[in-house]
């Protein structure tokens, strides 16, 4: 098992290593601190970017709060209480140095507010591994990563290279889906993870429209502050995930928990459809029933025994299309509605014949049936 720790660590430094030699330096365009929104309330620089930081300090307080306070997280493991600790630490330094960040947007500054999202990913994925792969693994992975999203933001700081950052900020976007919906979990309420996972792209979607979304809102806020809004999104769904939870009784996986739901489906649409021949052909051998007594039972009747079967298979099949018409409906009807006219001509026919099929028993009736 150690052997393949160690192999999996040079695997992932060679990689690094060959990507770095590969690709070139990407710089920090200085056009990053442009933003949309400018305007200036109550004496603040930049206020709604500003301002849109504090949801991240609250949600970052009461998450590393309620990892203390009689642990309300019921947090088992010694590696997760470090994992979310990490977490929620830098979730609150977030909108500290980001609201920092915003006040005089430059290089300088946004080393602060880089800093504390690194440490906020990187222990998301010893987080990962902890429940899902192996807790001592989790655990001891956790320094390690910490220290590789520092060393990003350090190197970008004083070589101004971007790509150890990218892969710290990016690796997680896509490795925290898959591991969530391929891995089974520890714990209950894993589809949490795939709404953080949902809002922050809909958050970096944001950030790149920051301009077109200030004029497409008419001024009123841009894509950048929506952005922060949607990011806090992150740690509000997993701090509801770590109210929620419990510990799951059985690990199985996202992806095999929709397969089984979607065979469920499956099953009880055909069991439906089923149900619903039956029904339709019970009702339809009821009516043929019912409309031979009728004929037959007039002791004055014309008609033999013989003709009242012609008659009652005559009107049964009247009585066979309008129930064909219920059963097909979703089906063959829906495809005729392409053709103009086309289902209104045959739901307005169907009902003809059933309501002549309903004159001619009372009328055969009334005609068997001699005047006194």
């Amino acid at each position: 098992m150690r052997k393949r720790t160690v192999y999996a660590w040079s695997v992932a430094i060679i990689c690094f290593i060959v990507l770095m030699i590969v690709t070139p330096a990407i710089p920090q365009s200085q056009e990053y601190h442009d933003f949309a929104d400018q305007r200036e309330f109550f004496g603040i620089p930049n206020t709604l970017n500003v301002v849109s930081n504090f949801p991240f300090l609250v949600i970052g307080l009461i998450g590393l709060v309620l990892c203390y306070h009689r642990n309300y997280f019921k947090l088992s493991l010694q590696g997760e209480l470090w994992g979310w600790t990490c977490f929620f630490i830098g979730v609150a330094a977030v909108g500290i140095g980001s609201s920092y960040y915003h006040l005089k947007p430059n290089d300088a500054r946004l080393v602060w507010d880089r800093l504390p999202m690194t440490i906020a990913f990187t222990s998301i994925i010893a987080i990962f591994i902890i429940e899902r792969i192996d807790e001592q693994k989790g655990t001891v992975s956790l320094i390690p990563l910490v220290l590789a999203g520092v060393v990003s933001i350090l190197y970008w700081r004083f070589f101004d290279d971007l790509r150890p950052y990218a892969l710290v900020q990016f690796v997680p976007c896509i490795a925290i889906p898959l591991m969530a919906i391929l891995l089974p979990p520890m714990y209950t309420h894993s589809s949490y993870w795939l709404w953080a996972a949902a809002f922050y792209l809909l958050a970096k979607v944001e950030e790149a429209a920051d301009k077109p979304m200030y004029r497409w809102t008419h001024h009123i806020v841009s894509g950048h502050t929506l952005k922060h809004l949607c990011a806090a999104m992150v740690p509000v769904f997993l701090t509801l995930m770590l109210a929620k939870r419990s510990v799951e009784t059985q690990r199985i996986s996202l992806l095999k928990t929709w397969k089984i739901s979607w065979t469920k489906i499956k099953e009880n649409g055909s069991k439906t459809l089923f149900s619903r021949g039956q029904d339709s052909r019970l009702s339809h051998t009821n009516f043929s029933r019912r409309v031979a007594t009728d004929l037959c039972s007039h002791r004055r009747s014309l008609l033999t025994r013989h003709q009242a079967v012609v008659v009652t298979i005559l009107l049964s099949f009247a009585h066979q299309l309008t129930v064909t018409k219920k059963l097909t409906s979703h089906r063959s009807f829906a495809q005729l509605s392409t053709v103009t006219n086309r289902s209104h001509h045959s739901s307005s026919f169907t009902k003809l014949l059933a309501h002549y099929s309903r004159v001619s028993v009372t009328l055969t009736l009334s005609v068997l049936t001699p005047q006194p």
